[in-house]
């Protein structure tokens, strides 16, 4: 064990000062570094810890954002490109506890199965929804084709992208599910659990 001073392997860059709008919400002067990348901005300084690392090398889409409108993964970004653009990451997709279309779908059609890829996928076909809200099959493999999931098999996240071109076109809102529910066994006493 050595006693000298802590290199780190990675050099840091020149500080700078940061600021973006991201789900809507201004974060002004975050002091980065100039060789940050987005995602390292994004879970450590914004707090949004939606955005997933996988891969670091831009093949599994976990940390896809959207910045102004257009997906893009946050490990392959830097964050010094980002500065004033508005951010849209997972947690921003839903407006306030109603999820958005894509979000409640892929929960009922089985989109997510583990989870850790969920975040990417729901930010990229948000984007996909947003440009063309009665996608083909084939239009929602090329949306999707940066994304990698190890567990579905793709078969349910194709089928709730339509559930949310159904939504999209009924020009329904997604049913309010925040209220609370009647408990279905009332006589049950639950204060110890």
């Amino acid at each position: 064990m050595s006693n000298g001073p802590h290199v780190p392997m990675i050099p840091t860059g020149e500080k700078s000062s940061w600021n973006a709008k991201i789900n809507d919400r201004v974060f002004e002067n975050i002091n980065i570094d100039s060789n940050a990348i987005l995602l390292d901005v994004l879970r450590d300084s914004a707090g949004m810890l939606g955005v997933k690392r996988g891969c670091d090398l831009g093949t599994c889409g976990c940390c896809a954002v959207l910045i102004d409108g257009v997906p893009k993964l946050s490990c392959l970004t830097l964050a010094a490109e980002t500065k004033g653009k508005e951010i849209t990451t997972v947690e921003g997709l839903a407006d306030g506890p109603h999820l958005h279309p894509i979000q409640k779908t892929f929960a009922e059609c089985g989109g997510s199965q583990c989870g850790f890829c969920t975040p990417g996928f729901l930010v990229v076909i948000s984007a996909l929804l947003n440009e063309n809200n009665n996608p083909n099959n084939q239009e929602i493999k090329d949306a999707i084709e940066g994304n990698l999931c190890r567990c579905t098999g793709y078969q349910q996240i194709i089928d709730s992208v339509h559930a949310a071109a159904e939504i999209f076109n009924s020009g329904n809102d997604v049913e309010d599910n925040t209220k609370a529910k009647v408990d279905p066994h009332p006589g049950i006493d639950r204060t110890h659990e």
